[in-house]
Formats: C-alpha cells, structure tokens, sequence
C-alpha cells in the first residue's frame, strides 16, 4: 500500500468509529437503565416522572415537588438578587473612595504640599483630618520623606557612595572568603558584615512573598538588595537588623531609589527606631512599661487577662515595631498605619497596638499563652482599614492627665523605678 492509500484507510476508520460512538451513545439515552431522559439540572430533577419500572407519582407528591422546586428556584433568585445587591454596594463604596482620594490628591497639591513648611508646623485640624483619612497614593510617598525629614542631611551623591561601597563588597565575598579582618570599617567585624549580608539575602526572599516583586528575579529584588546594603556600609555599627527589609521595601513601592534610602536612614534614626534596632534593653523596657500604662487605661479586662497568662508585650510589639506593622498587617492598611506615624511620630505606633488589641478583644480574652502569642503575630488577612482606625480613634492615648510624651519622660527620668516588674522573659535572658 502506498501513501495515499493508508490516508484513504485511516479517514474511512475514524468516519467508522465516529458513528459507531453516536450510535452508542444514542443507544445508551435509550436504554431503560438511564432511566429514559437527562435532566437539564439536578434542581430540575424532582419534578421529573419516575422512571417505568417504578410506580408513578401521585398528584399530591408531583404537587408537592412542584412547589419544593418552586421554592428552591425562589431561593435561587434571593440569593442571587442578595449577592448583586453587595456587589452594587460595593461598587458604590469604591466610587465613593475613589472620589474622595481624587478630592484630596488636589487638596494635598494645590494647597498643602506648595506651603509645607507653614502647614506642617501649624496641624490644623482640617490637614490633620485629611491625614488620618489616607494619604492618596499619588502623594503619599513625598508626604512621607517630608514628614520624616533628613536630618542626617544625605544626598543621592552619598547614596551612590556606600552603593558603591556595599557592591565591592559583595564582589570581595564572592571572590573569596579569607579577607582580613583589618580591613573592616566603623569598628564592624568581617563576621559581622559577612553576617549581614547573609541575613539581607534571606530577609529579602522573606519580605511580601505573596507580591512576588520582592524574591529573586523579581523587578524589585535588585533595588532593596541595594538600599539595604547600602544602609549597611552607611551604619556598620548597627548593619543589617532582621526586620528592616520590610520598612525599606514599603518605602521603595513609594519613592525613588535614592529619596528611599534617605529617607530609610533618617527613619530609622528616629529614637524609637533605634532603640529597637540596637536593642537597647533598658530603653526598650521603658517603652513596654509606658504602652502597659494605656494598656491599663484602655484595655482593663484584656490587660489583666494578659497578666494572668504571663504575656509580656515584647512577645508582639517587638515584630510590629521592627517592621512598622507592614509584615503583621495588609500592605494597604499598613501604609494607612505609616500615613498616621509620620504625622503623630511614635505615639501613634503604640496606639496602633493598642487598637489591634481593642478589635480583637473579645476573641483575645477567650485565648491562652500560646494561641494569643499566635494570634498577634499572624493578624486576619482580611483586617479592614477603617475597622482598624474605628478602634484606634476610641484608644485614648491620654493616663490621669498625662499624653504619652509625658508618660515616657517619666520612666526616663525615674532611674529609680525597678524594671523588673516590668521586664519581659524573652529580654531578661
């Protein structure tokens, strides 16, 4: 047989099987054992007639069916209507944000961000409102780097500098391991920065997984690789601190490279920041005992139930202050925390605390040690804004006529005062 032939043959079995399968399969609707029809819903089958070798329905049950069907196709329907209902409100609220982010966008560049200075310092409430609100995205990024400021007075030139610096470095690590530890600068150790660099690489694949923007390949993996390396060579005496590819990450989907790592350094020189990432112990200690003290005020049934189990807040501040909330909390509701921080500085960190602890409250105190510790270290992905800031607005951040500044420099100035009380497991050892 030739070519042609075999096409011949081949087509004349495919015709053949396709007809043998339609015959088959108009035969097997046929047979009796399918019950002789196929329904066009499993909703629909009850008000089909049984099949023929079954006794038939009587009246009052094909009745019966008739109006239980009815009733599951209305049900349907609620349902249905039900859901486009939410979807519409939905739709609405999104409208109706967006309409009040695109209002304050032109609020923030025509009439705050061009006069600045006098509308920073003077915090009229108007401004103060429109903060608390959210910062439109558009602005959000200049407002930040304005808020925090550059105090440490550093320029891109600079930046560019300890770039430089960090990639050499990285250059000498891959080359070879055996480099002196003479060498070293700013009194790091070579362990110390090897150290680093090691834990900069295994934070950064750690740092908003479900992004993908941030892990190796990904556009943004090169750029926080930098900015945290960077920081390094610019502060070797604290390097690089688990936790800080976080803040340097939110502020890299905000700003320009450069105006990032400024504006990084300069937030992370703020006292709270560098306490924390020195860790400063006794200074730490103090800010623990002054979140106790509206903790108590505010939170009464929770703190004593907190005292019961032994739950001391190092065991959840920590992570939330290392980070700024962005690794406990949804990315966008952790900028609405930072948008409240840069106008209320470190106070507003603890009332954000505080206002975790009041939502959460009733589901918290029905918790031991360790479920609680689980809790407030993996927050409810589906943690709302405006649910949040409901319960921080009803945090008074105000004990027997004293605001938190005053609380604070109290505890500074009692040298007396016996921390133990007050210190917590994880820092005594």
């Amino acid at each position: 047989h030739n070519v042609a032939q075999r096409g011949v043959q081949v087509s004349d079995c495919l015709r053949l099987c396709s007809v043998h399968r339609k015959r088959r399969r108009r035969t097997t609707w046929m047979s009796p054992r399918n019950l002789e029809f196929e329904p066009l819903s499993t909703t629909a089958l009850i008000l089909e007639d049984r099949p023929a070798n079954l006794p038939a329905k009587s009246l009052e049950e094909t009745q019966r069916h008739k109006m239980e069907y009815d009733e599951m196709v209305a049900g349907a329907k609620r349902r249905e209507m039900k859901e486009a209902q939410r979807k519409k409100r939905q739709m609405k609220e999104r409208h109706r944000q967006e309409d009040i982010i695109s209002n304050a966008m032109v609020v923030w560049n025509n009439e705050i961000l061009p006069h600045w200075d006098n509308v920073y310092v003077s915090g009229t409430r108007r401004v103060r409102e429109l903060w608390w609100q959210g910062l439109p995205p558009s602005v959000r990024g200049r407002v930040w780097s304005l808020a925090i400021g550059n105090e440490l007075n550093i320029t891109p030139e600079l930046y560019e500098i300890f770039l430089s610096r960090a990639k050499e470095k990285w250059r000498s690590y891959s080359e070879t391991s055996s480099v002196n530890d003479s060498e070293s600068d700013g009194g790091a150790s070579l362990a110390d920065r090897e150290s680093s660099l090691d834990l900069i690489k295994l934070d950064i694949s750690r740092t908003f997984p479900s992004l993908f923007i941030f892990q190796k390949g990904g556009p943004y993996h090169d750029l926080l690789h930098s900015v945290l390396g960077a920081y390094t060579c610019y502060r070797p005496d604290i390097g690089y601190v688990q936790g800080m590819s976080f803040i340097a990450a939110v502020l890299i989907l905000n700003l320009e490279e450069a105006e990032a790592f400024i504006t990084f350094a300069n937030l992370l020189n703020k006292p709270c920041q560098m306490a924390f990432f020195r860790v400063d112990h006794e200074l730490m200690l103090k800010y623990f005992a002054a979140f106790e003290v509206f903790f108590e005020e505010n939170l009464p049934r929770l703190f004593s139930h907190f005292q019961t189990n032994n739950l001391t807040p190092d065991l959840y501040l920590i992570d939330w202050i290392f980070t700024l909330y962005s690794k406990s909390l949804p990315l966008d509701v952790a900028c609405r925390v930072w948008d409240v921080f840069c106008r209320d500085g470190e106070e507003s960190l603890f009332r954000t605390g505080l206002g975790i602890l009041r939502l959460f409250e009733e589901v918290l105190l029905q918790m031991d040690f360790i479920h609680i510790a689980q809790f407030l270290t993996r927050l409810p992905e589906d943690l709302q804004a405006h649910t949040l800031f409901t319960a921080m607005a009803n945090t008074h951040m105000i004990s027997r006529s004293r605001r938190w500044a005053q609380v604070f420099s109290a505890l500074m100035k009692d040298v007396n005062k016996e921390m133990d009380k007050n210190s917590s497991p994880a820092l005594r050892s």
